[in-house]
Order: structure tokens, then sequence, then C-alpha cells
């Protein structure tokens, strides 16, 4: 299966010189808790979530409407082609640790998003013949690299 037949085309997106305010609320009118961040021509240069939103908040001390998307945002991107198989995506997936790869097409601009839920939900799907236990199987383990990312990137909180 292609990348393409899984992907969610409907993506919304913010801009690096976009106020952090703006971002937040392209999250919360749309449901999700992270964007890619596009340059003029679609391409992806960024990546924000709402955790990056709220730490930009707490370790800045400003308001949002005082702060860039640029500022906050992941500057590492990493992405997927539309034409991808999806296992090698799943794979990227695992070996960075990340729940959500923007998708671009042959010209680099952004045309969807491949979500660890997305995938998810497919192996929910019970399929002719029965469940497809080889996906369930690579979720689980997608789910288990993001969390062990999740656990030694996070730094202890210092109290006063």
């Amino acid at each position: 299966m292609k990348v393409e037949n899984m992907m969610n085309r409907e993506v919304k997106t913010c801009h690096p010189q976009d106020r952090l305010n703006q971002g937040a609320q392209v999250m919360w009118e749309n449901t999700c808790g992270a964007v890619p961040v596009v340059d003029q021509q679609s391409r992806p240069v960024g990546f924000l979530t709402d955790r990056d939103i709220c730490m930009a908040a707490y370790t800045q001390g400003k308001r949002l409407q005082e702060m860039t998307v640029e500022g906050a945002m992941s500057h590492k991107i990493v992405t997927c082609h539309a034409d991808d198989d999806l296992s090698a995506a799943m794979r990227t997936m695992a070996e960075t640790g990340l729940r959500r790869l923007p998708v671009t097409g042959q010209d680099g601009s952004l045309v969807g998003i491949l979500s660890l839920d997305d995938i998810a939900c497919e192996a929910g799907r019970t399929m002719r013949g029965g469940v497809n236990l080889e996906l369930r199987s690579q979720v689980a383990d997608i789910t288990i690299a993001v969390c062990r990312g999740r656990v030694k990137a996070r730094a202890p909180i210092k109290s006063d």
C-alpha cells in the first residue's frame, strides 16, 4: 500500500512568520494537536505541536501573540513522499519516534499528512479474511518507539 492511500489530504498549516496564537487557533478550530509549517511554496520547513506552543509560552514568559511560530516550531523536519510504500513510512516513524509525517509530492510541496492515528484506524478495520495482524503489530512497534523517545527526551522539571 502507498502512503497516498492512507494519508489525510486536508492538512491545516501555518507559516514561520505567523504569530504563535494563530498556530494555536488553527489547532483549536481543527481539533488537531500539530500542524506542518510551510514556506510560500507550500514546502514543509518545520512542525508545530501544541506542546511546542506551551513550552514556548512557559520558557519565554511572553504572550502567544508576541511570539512567532518560527521561534517555537521544530526545525528538524522529517517527511515522506506520497508514492512511498506505507511500510517504509512506518519504519521512518519508528526510527525517528514521530507520530506524524508530512507527505510531499514530486515538487516537494505538502500534499498530506500521515499519522499514527490513521494507521491505527486502518489496523483496526476488519478485512476480508480477518484482522490485519501484521499491521497491528507494526502500529504497536511505532507506538513503543514513540513512547521510548519521549521518556528519553524528557528532562526532569526542577521545583523551587
